[in-house]
């Protein structure tokens, strides 16, 4: 289980994300940035620049309690969908 342990925002959308194992990695997060909780972050910077790392969660979130899986940040899984489902 991956664990993030610190968060940068680099530019855009653009994350660098440091792991409990020792890993660093540069993720731009806007193909997870859309529906209810998410889909905010795309647009508003203010929301977007307010994330956090939580540490009993071992994840980033925001104050309108989205949270992004830190295993597919890390590259260890596929997320659910690859991109905003049709419709």
């Amino acid at each position: 289980m991956a664990i993030i342990t610190s968060v940068e925002i680099l530019h855009d959308r653009t994350v660098r994300l440091r792991f409990a194992d020792g890993s660093v990695r540069i993720v731009d997060l806007t193909p997870f940035l859309w529906g209810p909780a998410l889909g905010c972050l795309a647009t508003d910077d203010a929301l977007f620049a307010a994330v956090a790392v939580d540490r009993v969660a071992g994840t980033i979130v925001w104050p309108n309690g989205a949270d992004l899986d830190p295993d597919v940040l890390h590259g260890d899984r596929e997320p659910a969908f690859r991109s905003a489902p049709a419709g």
